[in-house]
C-alpha cells in the first residue's frame, strides 16, 4: 500500500465530503480545539514566532499543494522539536514524509552528525520541499528511501547494528499500517527511545458512534481505534495522548 497515495486519498475524500457542524471551517485547519480563535491566539502568540523561517518557508510552499492539509501541524512539530532535544536524538526514523515539514523540523533539530533515514513513496512530494531542505544546510542528514514503509523497515532490520539503534521515529503513514509499523519499529528503537503517531484521533472522529462518521472517514477511523487500543494494553511502552494537531501519541520504549 502507498504510502503517500492512500494518506491523500483519505485526505481527498475528507475535504470534499465532510462537513461538522462544530467546525465549519476544518478544511482550513485540523486542530481539535474548540474554537478558532482559541487556535489562532496559540498559533499567533506561541507558534508562529517561534517557528524556525525555514520551516515557515516550506510552510507556505506546501500550502498550494491541493493536500496540504496533510502537513505536520506546526503546532505539533513545536513539541516535536522539544521532544527531540530532551533526549538528544541523533539516529532518527520518518516514516511517511509528504512535502518534508516534519523531516526539516527533525534535520534542524537534532546536531550536525545527526542522521535521518525518510520513507515515502512519493519522491515527487519530497522534492516539493527539497530547495528549502538544501537552503537550510540540512540534506546531509537525510536518506531518502523512496519505498512502501513495512519493507523499508525490515530492510533496516537486516543490519543487526540497526536494531535496537535508534533514538527517535516519527509515523505519519497508512494508518491501516499503523500496529504493524509500531512491531518493527520497537526492534529499530532503543530503550528509552521515543516514537510519535500522527492522525492518532482521526479529526475527532474515534470518539464518536462508527454510524454517525462520515463514510470517508471510516475506514480510517476504524484502523486508528484499534490502533489506539492496541497502544493502550501495550506493556512495552509508556504512552501519552495530545490533542496537538490532529493528535499525537508519544510512546518511550521500556
Amino acid at each position: 500500500m502507498f504510502l503517500f497515495i492512500n494518506v491523500a486519498l483519505h485526505f481527498t475524500q475528507i475535504i470534499l465530503r465532510y462537513t461538522d457542524p462544530m467546525d465549519p471551517k476544518y478544511a482550513t485547519h485540523k486542530g481539535l480545539l474548540e474554537t478558532h480563535e482559541l487556535h489562532k491566539y496559540i498559533m499567533e502568540n506561541n507558534v508562529y514566532p517561534r517557528e524556525p523561517k525555514p520551516l515557515k518557508e516550506l510552510r507556505a510552499l506546501t500550502a498550494t499543494h491541493p493536500w496540504a492539509v496533510m502537513g505536520t501541524a506546526p503546532e505539533a512539530g513545536q513539541l516535536i522539536e522539544i521532544l527531540l532535544k530532551v533526549i538528544g536524538a541523533k539516529k532518527t526514523i520518518e516514516i511517511g514524509v509528504f512535502t518534508g515539514y516534519s523531516l526539516l523540523l527533525t534535520a534542524l533539530a537534532i546536531p550536525q552528525d545527526g542522521k535521518i533515514v525518510a520513507i515515502d513513496m512519493d519522491r515527487g512530494a519530497y522534492e516539493i520541499g527539497l530547495p528549502v531542505i538544501q537552503k537550510a544546510g540540512v540534506e546531509h542528514k537525510i536518506n531518502f528511501i523512496e519505498s512502501e514503509g513495512l519493507p523499508a523497515l525490515d530492510k533496516l532490520l537486516e543490519d543487526p547494528e540497526n536494531q535496537g539503534s535508534f533514538d527517535y521515529v516519527f509515523v505519519d503513514a497508512d494508518k491501516g499500517n499503523y500496529i504493524n509499523y509500531h512491531e518493527l519499529i520497537l526492534k529499530l528503537l532503543k530503550v528509552n527511545g521515543i516514537v510519535v503517531y500522527d492522525n492518532t484521533l482521526w479529526f475527532g472522529t474515534v470518539a464518536k458512534p462508527e454510524d454517525s462518521v462520515p463514510e470517508g472517514y471510516r475506514r480510517g477511523r476504524t484502523a486508528i481505534v484499534e490502533f489506539n487500543k492496541a497502544l493502550a494494553a501495550d506493556p512495552r511502552v509508556d504512552i501519552s495522548m495530545i490533542p496537538l494537531g490532529d493528535g499525537l501519541t508519544i510512546c518511550r520504549r521500556l
